[in-house]
């Protein structure tokens, strides 16, 4: 016997309906995502977002900062992370379906103190297509300075943008011949590099300790470089948006700590030659991206074009994820009611995608036409080191606190460590470039005056950042229970005889 229920909209994502007895009525049944990923396609998803080619493009910026020791500002940045990635591996363990600084600091501290760190995040989120957009910018100028930069940028926005209307998947396997491809570019440079040494070039040797000291250095220099060389680890985080697709979930804290370990050392290795080769700055015309110079100088222009090329579609790669998966964040915050719902949160009938937030983010990315890359990497910075120190803070919290795990043992893992990785980025937040942290307390600001908006100062709970969780009535015509198997739904609510929507 059919039963009649009233016809909702149902505002949620990867969910079905199921029939869940006759009698009783229908509950929602989330659909998981496919457990198809191991450890080490794991840690090529990582490095493909942390994009191992940008200490390049960075380098002459950090060596400026630095005084010329930019593998020791690496050093500092791998040991800031690694403590960070270790908390991030703690929290996935004990919030495995969750993935952000965000949701720790929501489960741990507060709505409120989490929307905060999320909001901050948000931030670097929004500028992470733009950074990919200005890179291929200069990337465009450098071999064809004649042309207007604005039409690159405007160029590479749009076919980025476009693909992200029309749905693009990208798979593990093609991630793992990107980063593959990338490694195999950077060791090529390394053999170059060997070669130009005993040509005479820079140092006129490898083994050399001055791009790890000289008489110019300064302790500030090194975690100021330290700040800017921290947006080369953005990414490794991200990792943990793939639980749910790990083969085994208790895997992907190994995979994070693997995939800052190995991308720290190739960030290492490749500052270490490109700084004994190049121990000055006198050779380069442009310090705000370095490769393309850099190719030029230790491989001719064949080599320039090949390392120009291979870094080009690193970046475009990046760029199409870090495009993606901002405007699905704002889509999401848009649906749960914390962005304008009707814009934001707004799906495409045909595509099936966040139109609007995909072309808001192309908007934003536009302005890739103006600034320099050392100011946007910095700002990025700003909202990227307040979600990792929160992330440090919630193991303090979540275990040390609430658990009240306080053995000699877990005092180390659940105190100790997360204190110095809070503290370590922490200092390294405060040496920020000057404009960034003016720019992110400014954000910071906004944010608190939104969130008393849009909770009528605090009369009203806080939306989700990361789930979809409403549902509203569309209208009273009823229809079939039968017709309800293809709509999308939340898990744990119910549809009752009476039409009335219960949650569990």
């Amino acid at each position: 016997m059919e039963k009649e229920f009233q016809r909702v909209k149902v505002v949620t994502l990867n969910c079905k309906i199921v029939l869940k007895d006759p009698g009783v009525g229908w509950r929602m049944e989330k659909t998981t995502l496919k457990r198809s990923l191991g450890v080490w396609a794991l840690v090529a998803l990582g490095l493909g977002y942390m994009t191992p080619t940008i200490v390049f493009d960075t380098f002459g910026i950090v060596s400026k900062l630095t005084n010329g020791v930019v593998p020791v500002a690496y050093l500092v940045a791998l040991a800031v992370m690694a403590l960070t990635a270790i908390s991030y591996g703690k929290m996935v363990r004990a919030f495995p379906q969750a993935g952000s600084a965000y949701t720790y600091a929501r489960e741990t501290m507060g709505p409120r103190l989490g929307f905060l760190v999320g909001w901050a995040s948000l931030l670097d989120y929004l500028l992470l297509p733009m950074v990919n957009a200005l890179i291929i910018r200069i990337y465009m100028e450098s071999l064809f300075p004649s042309v207007p930069v604005w039409i690159w940028v405007l160029s590479y926005v749009l076919v980025v943008t476009a693909i992200n209307v029309y749905s693009m998947e990208s798979t593990s396997g093609l991630n793992m011949i990107l980063v593959v491809f990338t490694l195999v570019l950077i060791v090529m440079f390394l053999i170059l590099a060997t070669v130009q040494f005993t040509n005479g070039m820079g140092e006129g040797t490898l083994f050399t300790i001055n791009p790890l000291t000289n008489a110019n250095v300064e302790l500030v220099a090194i975690f100021t470089g330290a700040t800017v060389v921290a947006f080369s680890f953005i990414g490794f985080d991200a990792i943990t948006m793939y639980t749910e697709e790990a083969k085994d979930a208790s895997t992907v804290p190994r995979a994070i700590l693997l995939t800052v370990t190995i991308g720290g050392l190739i960030f290492f290795i490749a500052s270490y030659f490109t700084q004994a080769l190049f121990p000055d700055l006198s050779r380069f015309n442009m310090l705000d991206d370095t490769l393309p110079e850099i190719g030029l100088y230790v491989g001719g222009k064949v080599f320039q074009l090949i390392f120009i090329a291979g870094a080009f579609g690193a970046t475009v790669a990046s760029g199409l994820a870090s495009h993606a998966s901002v405007s699905r964040l704002l889509f999401v915050m848009g649906r749960n009611g914390v962005l304008p719902k009707k814009s934001f949160g707004y799906l495409h009938p045909k595509f099936r995608t966040p139109v609007f937030t995909i072309v808001f983010t192309g908007v934003v990315s536009l302005f890739a036409i103006g600034p320099d890359l050392e100011l946007i990497a910095s700002v990025i910075n700003f909202g990227a080191l307040i979600a990792f120190t929160f992330v440090n803070l919630s193991v303090i919290v979540h275990f040390y606190i609430r658990q009240r795990r306080r053995s000699g043992k877990d005092t180390l893992k659940y105190l100790i460590m997360p204190s110095l990785g809070a503290l370590s980025t922490g200092i390294l937040w405060s040496h920020l470039h000057a404009d960034a942290f003016i720019g992110g307390l400014i954000w910071i600001v906004v944010g608190i005056v939104y969130m008393l908006f849009i909770t009528k100062f605090f009369r009203k709970e806080l939306g989700s950042m990361d789930t979809i969780e409403s549902v509203e009535p569309l209208d009273e015509e009823p229809i079939n229970s039968s017709e309800l198997g293809g709509l999308e739904a939340i898990e744990g609510v119910e549809f009752v005889d009476n039409g009335v929507i219960k949650t569990r």
